[in-house]
């Protein structure tokens, strides 16, 4: 859990770098993706990454600009990245001018329960982390080369010359 604006701002930096890693690697014919013909598609899961960011933070009082949670996914992987990318710098930004450590710790309701913001702030952070991995998972199968975001993807390690864990 974050107990400062600081450290939540670290954590985010992370996870939107990463996320925006595997942004840059759709494409438009990847979007319509799905494993199974029925579930969630690869468009799906990336815009619903872009879109949980507004829905989430506005519970808390918090206006960032984003696309809001029922807006049209984008036919282009570009303007996906580029609506999560000011998504996420926008969040960081409000949090940053509108919030101090104290802020962390009133509560709002949240979905029927009452979260502290610091709690808001990590489950904002561990549903996208949940969704992104989902969307690896995805990727891979639709034939999208998967980078690697908290150590080297199976490619990476033969880039970098070693023998790929199995």
């Amino acid at each position: 859990m974050h107990h400062t604006i600081n450290e939540f701002i670290e954590d985010w930096k992370y996870e939107k770098d990463s996320t925006l890693k595997v942004f840059e690697k759709l494409d438009d014919n990847s979007l319509s993706f799905k494993a199974d013909g029925v579930r969630r598609s690869i468009g799906f899961l990336a815009w619903h990454i872009v879109t949980s960011l507004s829905e989430m933070i506005s519970r808390t009082g918090l206006k960032i600009s984003a696309p809001e949670e029922n807006s049209p996914q984008p036919a282009s992987a570009k303007e996906i990245y580029d609506a999560y990318k000011q998504a996420a710098d926008s969040l960081s930004e409000v949090i940053l001018n509108e919030w101090n450590d104290d802020t962390l710790k009133v509560e709002d309701n949240m979905y029927g329960e009452m979260w502290a913001k610091a709690v808001t702030l990590w489950v904002l952070v561990k549903h996208q982390i949940h969704h992104r991995a989902q969307l690896t998972v995805l990727m891979r199968q639709a034939g999208l080369k998967v980078p690697g975001v908290y150590g080297p993807s199976y490619e990476e390690w033969a880039e970098m010359g070693m023998e790929p864990q199995q």
